[in-house]
């Protein structure tokens, strides 16, 4: 299964918000097991957003539209979808209700022909409430190929994008995707010369072209972010699929790192006496699992000395609090 996203308003042409809906679609679709190979942007004009759909339905399976939902003039989407798919637009009632509704609560008592306009959806297609604003998502399918409508407010987006992959996206996949990110070492740390993306893409070497699992470079200000991913029918799959890769990317790296690493040791000094750093993490993991938690679980630790207190404050994964005491 493969979807495009387009996302159409005229205002994102001009730079006047920032197109945060395709970034939370495409992770939406990456976390249900879809893949995504375009996103594109289209200003508010018929014939540019016929074209545009024209070109995303020759290449992909399913088109995931944000915006153009609207009461006014310039919002075409479902027009022009409904049109393209050769369906004509009728009125809903149960659509007409909801914005009514949705308009006394703002105070309005008397709709206008345009927003009137809202309760007019593709004959045939599956309709879902918007539990955040008043244009529903509509959904439209012919053949093998389809089309999912969101409205542009990016509250309003997530609120119907979440419903309609309850309903329909989900079912569209039969893998799942799995990625993991392994950090090099940062500018501070190593010269760009070694560490810059360009020599980290040379040493990973044929790596780089693997298809399942994929592995990635990407440049980041704190040093290169290298990332695994790979794709299977379940989660347990795609990690099996990924771990000799993510071993020997790693390795590699590492092994470059360690011809100009000077092998370091920590120690804490608690009164006198020298607990090393590793001892400290292992006596946190075990204060973790006594209370019935997996080391596993682990992906985040983060350690606040205390020798004045004789103890290691330790925040996990963000929330989890705790201490341990040294003797």
């Amino acid at each position: 299964m493969v979807a495009e996203i387009v996302c159409v308003g005229t205002e994102l042409l001009l730079g006047d918000i920032v197109n945060t809906n395709a970034q939370h679609i495409s992770k939406e679709l990456a976390h249900i097991g879809i893949d995504l190979y375009y996103q594109t942007v289209v200003g508010d004009n018929k014939e540019r957003v016929w074209n545009v759909l024209d070109t995303a339905l020759k290449r992909a399976d399913l088109i995931i539209m944000t915006g153009g939902l609207g009461p006014t003039k310039d919002d075409l989407t479902k027009e022009v979808a409904a049109s393209f798919f050769g369906k004509k637009l009728v009125f809903h009632e149960q659509t007409y209700e909801h914005v009514r509704k949705r308009l006394e609560s703002y105070g309005i008592s008397e709709m206008t022909e345009s927003q009137k306009k809202q309760a007019l959806v593709p004959e045939g297609a599956l309709i879902v409430t918007n539990p955040a604003g008043l244009a529903p998502g509509i959904i439209m399918a012919q053949g093998d190929k389809a089309i999912v409508m969101l409205p542009g407010p990016p509250k309003e987006m997530k609120a119907v994008l979440s419903e309609c992959c309850h309903l329909f996206i989900n079912r569209l996949s039969d893998q799942v995707f799995v990625s993991i990110n392994i950090k090099c070492k940062g500018p501070d740390e190593l010269p760009l010369k070694e560490i810059g993306e360009a020599p980290v893409a040379d040493l990973l070497g044929d790596i780089l072209d693997n298809e399942n699992p994929t592995v990635a470079t990407y440049a980041k200000e704190d040093g290169v972010l290298i990332r695994v991913t790979a794709s299977g029918k379940t989660r347990e799959e795609a990690l099996t699929a990924m771990q000799p890769v993510v071993t020997k990317t790693a390795t590699k790296t590492v092994k470059k790192a360690a011809k100009k690493d000077i092998k370091i040791k920590a120690f804490v000094e608690y009164y006198g006496k020298q607990v090393e750093e590793k001892d400290i993490i292992a006596r946190v993991k075990k204060a973790w699992t006594r209370s019935g938690k997996k080391v596993g679980d682990i992906k985040e630790m983060d350690l606040y000395i205390k020798p004045e207190e004789n103890a290691v404050y330790y925040v996990i994964n963000g929330t989890e609090t705790g201490a341990v005491e040294f003797e």
